[in-house]
């Protein structure tokens, strides 16, 4: 099947295939029988999926570029980084995507190139597939009329009106209504002037060697503020007890509940991880809760007690505008959802 695929985007064209630092041990036996175990390498380095499967049987004559050359799934090969490096280019990769070190990766290159392990017959093939791509896009016509690289000024344009507008006009159409069971919406000022808010973020993930997490204060000032300028009343502060349940329905008219849990698709599943005892949802009983996520979408395997969920699958500015907009009832809901978001289980569509 995956190969049909190949096979017809080659023969459309395609100038460029990027090789994952992923295994495919079924042909790499097949095309070496006999291969041990644990000499199985991910594609980047081996020789048999991209010279003998992809440029061979396949017919690929364009340009294959590494994938990002400081990603794990390289460094996990059970091979030495000053091999790895060159038997990148050895295995049949004309491009290496990245670096760990550029001094020392630069290094193992040259001495990959004089040690023989790439020879001058692969690497006159790279150079030559290199050179035809850039001569296909007239990336030598575009550099000598100084227009391959824009000047730093363009990047003033960046979050533009322009921008944020088109932003805005996204937001409109991909916010997504999931379920009302119980008609709490619309969420005005006048049926639910005070509102308790719980916020769930995300852990810090490491995506291509760099250390990423969400901004989460100031997403919530972003969202408090906009629904105290629409008239609401915010409590965002983390209760330290839960208290007794008379006293919490007389404080606030109900809860709303966002979860931004991100992830990169780095694992199999992404749960709602509560960072605080007091932001489970025991609330959900006692008062009309609103949830909202602001990322993944299937976020009812953990709420599945939720009346009313909404899908807003971004975390900016007019995201959230657009979100409010339509609890309040002043746009309607335009995004559709599917079935996965209901995880495969009959008690998330209650």
């Amino acid at each position: 099947t995956f190969g049909k695929v190949y096979k017809e985007l080659i023969d459309a064209g395609v100038m460029t295939i990027m090789a994952g630092h992923i295994a495919l041990p079924a042909y790499s036996k097949k095309l070496r029988p006999g291969i041990k175990d644990e000499d199985i390498r991910p594609a980047t380095l081996a020789p048999e999926l991209i010279t003998d499967l992809l440029k061979g049987q396949l017919g690929f004559n364009g340009l294959v570029v590494t994938d990002a050359s400081h990603m794990i799934g390289m460094f996990g090969a059970t091979i030495p980084r000053k091999e790895q490096v060159p038997q990148a280019i050895a295995a049949g990769c004309d491009m290496y995507l990245f670096f760990n070190d550029r001094e020392e990766d630069f290094g193992y290159m040259m001495e990959g190139y004089r040690n023989g392990t790439i020879t001058e017959e692969r690497l006159n093939d790279a150079l030559h597939r290199i050179l035809g791509v850039k001569a296909a896009l007239n990336l030598h016509i575009l550099q000598k009329e100084g227009k391959l690289v824009a000047p730093k000024e363009n990047l003033a344009v960046v979050g533009c009106e322009e921008h944020h507008k088109a932003s805005r006009e996204f937001a409109d159409k991909y916010v997504t209504l999931v379920k009302d069971r119980l008609n709490y919406l619309p969420m005005t000022p006048e049926r639910y002037k005070r509102i308790k808010l719980m916020y769930i973020g995300s852990e810090a993930v490491v995506i291509a060697g760099t250390k990423f997490k969400s901004n989460d204060e100031n997403i919530i000032k972003d969202i408090v503020s906009q629904l105290e300028e629409a008239g609401f009343e915010v409590d965002a502060e983390v209760p330290s007890a839960k208290g007794k349940m008379e006293d919490f329905k007389k404080k606030y008219d109900c809860v709303l509940l966002i979860l931004n849990v991100q992830g990169f698709a780095q694992f199999n599943t992404m749960r709602v991880k509560w960072d605080e005892p007091t932001k489970q949802p025991w609330y959900m009983s006692e008062l009309p809760t609103f949830v909202v996520s602001l990322s993944y979408t299937n976020n009812l395997i953990d709420v599945p007690m939720a009346r009313c969920y909404i899908n807003s699958y971004m975390d900016h500015h007019e995201s959230f505008a657009a979100t409010l907009e339509k609890m309040m009832g002043k746009s309607e809901f335009k995004g559709r959802y599917n079935e996965n978001v209901f995880c495969g289980r009959w008690e998330t569509r209650f």
